[in-house]
C-alpha cells in the first residue's frame, strides 16, 4: 500500500504496514535495526506511541478517522513516549526525518 499526502499531492511511503492486532501493535518496531525509507508502519486504533526497546528515531503522524493529521511527533528517539492525542484514531511511524516539509497538521492522508 503506498500512503499519500492528499492536501500536498506527494507520497509520503510506498509501502505501508499495519499492525491492527494488539500483539501487532505491542511490539511496533521493536527489535529491528531501522525503518527502510519510503516505508511506514500504521497502528490502529492508536492514540499514542512509546519508542521503548527501540534502535532508531521516528517520525510519527496522528490521525483521525478521515485521515486528517491531528498532531506530528517529529524525530522522537528511543525511550519516548508521543503526547496522548485523544481524538487520533490511528497512528503512522516513519523513519525519523521522513515528513520534514511534506506533512503537517490539518493534511489529509489516504492509503492507494
Amino acid at each position: 500500500m503506498k500512503l499519500i499526502n492528499t492536501t500536498r499531492g506527494c507520497a509520503l511511503a510506498e509501502n505501508v504496514e499495519t499492525a491492527g492486532t494488539f500483539f501487532k501493535r505491542l511490539v511496533g518496531l521493536m527489535g529491528r535495526r531501522a525503518l527502510p525509507e519510503g516505508s511506514a508502519l500504521y497502528l490502529s486504533p492508536c492514540n499514542q506511541i512509546h519508542t521503548f526497546f527501540m534502535r532508531f528515531a521516528i517520525d510519527a503522524a496522528f490521525v483521525d478517522e478521515g485521515g486528517k493529521i491531528l498532531h506530528i511527533a517529529e524525530n522522537l528517539k528511543p525511550w519516548r513516549i508521543s503526547p496522548w492525542i485523544n481524538e487520533a484514531r490511528g497512528t503512522y511511524e516513519f523513519p525519523a526525518g521522513a515528513l520534514a516539509g511534506k506533512a503537517d497538521t490539518g493534511d489529509i492522508l489516504s492509503v492507494q
